[in-house]
């Protein structure tokens, strides 16, 4: 038989019982997303949307990290090239949409770190479940660039306002426990329960009603469609930033580990 998912070599793939598929980030440090592999979880979802055996999807890192961000190569491809910045432009948007149009149960599972591209399946999935001590950064800002990616779409409508602009802006860490209390995932459990409890979700939505559940996911996503036009807007603002010197500067201060000194550019943009 023909392998649906040849595809995408990037990704870890099983589909276990009752039609549950694990989608599984596994890579080195702490499953960071490299060009591979955020091409790979940018288009696996239509494949995943027409395979009939799978009812539900579950997506969790390997050990004990979700998923570390975009990794150094990655950014570096992107500040250095435009046809890479363009190829990846493309992927983050077709991984958000393609996400908000994914018609099956989408449940997952954020132990230790959750940031940057890696995040997106995190906090779009329909029901999050994260450890109390995980820790969920959108560090855009940090980075240099302007949040773009899901933030936009989601973090307002689920936190509400205040307590995005706070986060978005300052790339504060949250943990499991806060991001549960400010509405922002699902479920809180102590951080060797969140596979068992996220896996007993995906299950239980697995052997539900299919068309009922699906119709009814369908219409919530109407929310996100509404934000549609905001996030294509971040989106291209991000990647002007891509293009500038504050992202040269936030990526040289991850890798020497240290503050990023932005104040020290000369000139700078006004929104």
């Amino acid at each position: 038989m023909t392998n649906p998912y040849a595809d995408f070599p990037n990704l870890c793939l099983k589909l276990g019982d009752h039609g549950v598929m694990h989608l599984i980030l596994d890579g080195p440090n702490l499953n960071s997303v490299g060009p591979g592999l955020h091409r790979d979880l940018a288009d696996v979802w239509p494949a995943l949307n027409r395979d009939p055996d799978v009812r539900a999807v579950l997506i969790y890192g390997a050990g004990e990290a979700f998923s570390s961000g975009g990794n150094f190569d990655l950014i570096d491809n992107m500040i250095d090239g435009y046809e890479s910045r363009a190829r990846v432009m493309r992927e983050a948007r077709d991984l958000v949409l393609n996400l908000i149009a994914f018609d099956k149960p989408l449940i997952s599972g954020i132990r230790g770190p959750a940031v940057g591209a890696g995040l997106v399946a995190g906090m779009l999935a329909d029901i999050s479940v994260a450890g109390k001590t995980a820790r969920i950064i959108d560090g855009h800002t940090r980075l240099g660039v302007a949040a773009g990616d899901h933030a936009v779409v989601c973090w307002p409508l689920m936190a509400g306002m205040a307590k995005a602009k706070y986060y978005l802006l300052t790339c504060e860490t949250l943990t499991g426990e806060e991001a549960e209390r400010i509405g922002l995932i699902s479920r809180c459990v102590e951080d060797d329960q969140v596979i068992e409890e996220a896996t007993r979700i995906a299950t239980k939505l697995a052997q539900g009603a299919p068309s009922a559940i699906q119709w009814t996911k369908h219409n919530l996503n109407h929310f996100y469609r509404q934000a549609i036009p905001a996030f294509e807007a971040s989106l291209g603002m991000e990647w002007v930033g891509f293009g500038g010197p504050e992202v040269r500067e936030g990526l040289a201060s991850h890798r020497e580990k240290r503050p990023p000194r932005f104040a020290d550019l000369d000139g700078g943009t006004r929104a």
